[in-house]
């Protein structure tokens, strides 16, 4: 593309150098600029891209682009623009011809609920013959290429590119998971949303968005700019408290349908019954009245299971299929996932990383434990501090036994995670603080006696442990199964 046809998409202040050259693509990474690139220098956790410019031209690029106007390179051009995330989006949305105006894309909001929710679209999409993409905190599916997430929400130059990839491998819809940093970073700025989904707002991401205040006007902002290049749709729990205020945000978009439990709600849950393979309920809605059966256990999942539901008949997806969809639906992976063992118990992996996620998990559990629920979970470095008590008060009031243990320590020292965790532990509860994680799931297994259920919290999918700068492979799901399978219990 040519370099000023692309800038007639960016909002900029100025520009030094002659536009009449041909841009190969957008880059942010420096390690990444290839040659005709136009490389952005957005601001990182750690560091200044704006400190890699002459990294950027020394590799190549014809342009950049900055929140400054103090580069002067001859032969290359200069932007110089007062947001370069926003530069990013709108650069790369337009280098790769806008492809959400080709797809329909769902997006899922919220704090907890957001894989499950979007893996339930996805299905009810790829049996309604809409070949959809997948873009979520998992995995990244396109076509029949699947790739390990490296985030939730992609960088929105990389978001494009997956979005344009796939265009070409005959996708016709996109399900993605929108995290709050994504919204608050203008990830998805030029991202043409046909509906919205919202699953719930409980504490998390203080650390970046440090109030709640913060947290909730970046997920606002889905809701606010839906409907914008497309007629949208938005779908939020109204069993949420959040709900209303989101649905005041949404009311220029054309449609808003709630879904919950509680009276009121559009699509509505009642008489949920839940069982040891799963749950069922009837559901009343603008499009009649069905029962929903999922494999899933728990009433979060009934909520997910509705939201999608919503969503999926929103899209005008045939009742049939939506409800065949569900009924097929199996854990996610890492989402309270079960690993089979014949030694009298079981043994759960999820991803409950707050204190609301680890409460709805151990309460779903709870009526399934014949014996005792021991739980082994910790808590991430350089995240919210604040919810570590609070994490250890949930595991002392609803488990039998708490094994505290490293989750990511990343850059902070482990003791101190696991002492902040352990302030909010009742002091009449039984508690063993385990620091390697290995050895805490050992010897969680160990103590699980016929009857008892162990769940392992916190890192559900992930497959490696990150600390000290160091990252080594690690996988929950492994090695409890590498233990069960050499004899531990």
């Amino acid at each position: 593309m040519k370099l000023d046809e692309l800038l007639r998409h960016v909002v900029h202040i100025g520009v030094r150098g002659n536009t009449d050259c041909s841009i190969s693509g957008v880059a942010y990474d420096s390690r990444q600029v290839r040659p005709d690139n136009l490389f952005v220098a957005i601001s990182g956790e750690c560091r200044d891209g704006a400190e890699f410019v002459q990294e950027a031209i020394r590799r190549g690029a014809a342009a950049v682009v900055t929140e400054h106007g103090r580069v002067a390179v001859r032969d290359t051009v200069h932007i110089h623009v007062a947001n370069a995330r926003r530069a990013l989006a709108e650069a790369a949305d337009a280098f790769f011809q806008h492809p959400t105006g080709r797809l329909n894309v769902a997006g899922v909001t919220g704090t907890n609920g957001k894989t499950t929710t979007a893996f339930m679209i996805r299905d009810m999409l790829q049996a309604s013959g809409r070949r959809p993409g997948l873009i979520g905190t998992v995995q990244y599916e396109v076509g029949e290429r699947v790739i390990p997430a490296s985030r939730t929400t992609p960088e929105s130059s990389d978001l494009q590119g997956l979005f344009d990839q796939m265009l070409k491998a005959g996708c016709r819809s996109v399900v993605m998971e929108v995290s709050s940093h994504a919204l608050d970073q203008e990830r998805v700025l030029g991202v043409d949303f046909d509906l919205a989904l919202f699953t719930n707002l409980t504490r998390d991401h203080l650390d970046y968005h440090k109030t709640m205040e913060g947290y909730f006007a970046a997920k606002r902002k889905l809701f606010e700019r839906l409907g914008g290049g497309k007629p949208g749709v938005a779908v939020i729990n109204g069993d949420d408290a959040h709900g209303a205020a989101l649905a005041d945000a949404a009311k220029g978009c054309g449609k808003v349908l709630t879904f919950g439990l509680n009276e009121g709600a559009a699509v509505r849950a009642h008489d949920p019954v839940f069982d040891g393979e799963g749950s069922s309920f009837r559901v009343t809605s603008p499009w009649g009245e069905s029962t929903i059966r999922i494999h899933l256990l728990g009433r979060f999942n009934v909520q997910n299971a509705l939201g999608a539901y919503t969503a999926g008949r929103a899209m005008g997806l045939e009742e049939s299929v939506v409800l065949k969809a569900l009924a097929e639906c199996r854990a996610v992976p890492g989402r309270l996932e079960e690993i089979p063992t014949s030694r009298g118990f079981r043994v759960f992996v999820d991803y409950a990383h707050t204190d609301d996620a680890l409460s709805n998990v151990l309460q779903t559990l709870r009526p399934y434990t014949a014996g005792r629920l021991i739980v082994v979970f910790g808590c991430g470095g350089n995240r919210d501090q604040t919810k570590r008590p609070l994490m250890g008060a949930v595991a002392s009031r609803l488990a039998d036994l708490t094994i505290l243990t490293s989750d990511n320590p990343r850059r902070e020292e482990p003791q101190e995670i696991l002492r902040q965790i352990r302030q909010g532990i009742s002091t009449q509860a039984l508690c063993e603080v385990i620091e390697d994680r290995a050895t805490a799931i050992s010897a969680a297994l160990s103590f699980a006696r016929e009857g008892d259920i162990v769940l392992v919290a916190g890192k559900g999918h992930e497959n490696i442990q990150e600390f000290a700068g160091t990252i080594i492979p690690f996988d929950d799901r492994k090695v409890v199964r590498g233990l069960l399978q050499g004899g531990v219990a």
